[in-house]
């Protein structure tokens, strides 16, 4: 094929809809944008991600171009970097976080999209159904409902036994964790636990939030992995510290910072099964048929550290199901 005939044959699988199966010919250079709410450095999640498609037999520059845009934490990049992608014409965007997912198919109607990592993607507006998304956006939830707070608060019962009043760190505005706070009501009934909502909405309202939870006399809280508390997972485990209140996450970077406890999907294989669901769509399977995937592999997280400055002792049975214990 020589380079004029080259050009002609992407430019118009560009132009037609990028959902039909025509748009996807063998032997194109597949454009994949790669969107997320968290910083470039370390790119993790594009790591994986390029791992993934790898072992699918993609070749970055030579069969498919992977274009990446980082908000670098700042949510309000967002919208501007997905314009971005659909301005390349990508033929796939692949997102890392909820905001990142909803600022793509704000963006575009028509260019599929594969969430990497989405927290509540019905809740959220950005598909029908798990079973059937019925749109333009498919791919992966790190959430299994409320059975996995359940076991969150279950195990943050089992370490701190005389924990009676749990904050939740949440920003009210974002639908998912509007969703987050009403799903950990029941859980947190049946273990005699009552729920206190704390907003947080910019870093300058973190110490003001503890403030709150130490006045309102909560004796330990929970926080969703939002990437503002993900960018300030460490800042949050010293004021928990500092303020002798004990924790529990969903994912395992905020224990890795000096949080006390997490159970949670294994993030770390997220991006590589979004790979999949590229190569499905690349090969003309619609998204709005894919089913959103719910993790099956979790792993249970301890800090003995914190567990020890907090004046706690871990039962044994718990350190012998842990997946990981940092001391």
């Amino acid at each position: 094929m020589d380079r004029r005939a080259f050009i002609s044959g992407v430019t118009l699988g560009l132009l037609a809809a990028p959902l039909a199966a025509e748009a996807q010919r063998p032997g194109s250079v597949y454009r994949i944008g790669y969107l997320s709410s968290e910083s470039a450095s370390p790119p993790t999640g594009l790591e994986l991600f390029r791992q993934g498609v790898r072992e699918l037999g993609y070749v970055d520059g030579r069969n498919v171009l992977i274009e990446a845009r980082f908000a670098e934490h700042r949510l309000d990049r967002l919208p501007e970097l997905a314009a971005e992608l659909v301005r390349l014409r990508m033929d796939v965007i692949v997102t890392f976080s909820t905001p990142a997912a909803r600022a793509a198919k704000q963006a575009t109607h028509s260019i599929p999209i594969v969430m990497s990592s989405g927290g509540d993607p019905v809740g959220s507006g950005l598909v029908a159904s798990l079973a059937r998304p019925g749109g333009n956006v498919t791919g992966l939830t790190h959430l299994a409902g409320p059975e996995m707070w359940a076991k969150v608060l279950e195990f943050l019962k089992e370490i701190a036994p005389k924990v009676s009043r749990v904050g939740v760190l949440r920003n009210s505005t974002i639908p998912p964790e509007v969703r987050g706070f009403e799903v950990l009501q029941e859980p947190a009934r049946m273990l005699g636990l009552s729920l206190l909502s704390v907003e947080f909405r910019a870093p300058d309202e973190l110490a003001r939030a503890f403030d709150t939870m130490i006045r309102d006399h909560a004796d330990a809280f929970v926080a969703s992995e939002s990437p503002l508390n993900v960018e300030h997972r460490r800042s949050i485990a010293e004021y928990a510290i500092q303020k002798h209140l004990a924790t529990a996450f969903g994912h395992r970077a905020f224990v890795e910072a000096g949080g006390l406890i997490s159970y949670g999907a294994s993030f770390a294989n997220l991006p590589r099964q979004a790979a999949t669901y590229v190569d499905k769509i690349l090969k003309g399977a619609k998204p709005a048929e894919l089913p959103i995937e719910q993790p099956t592999k979790f792993e249970l997280v301890l800090n003995l550290k914190t567990a020890k400055a907090l004046g706690l002792t871990i039962p044994q049975s718990l350190l012998q199901r842990a997946d990981q214990v940092i001391e």
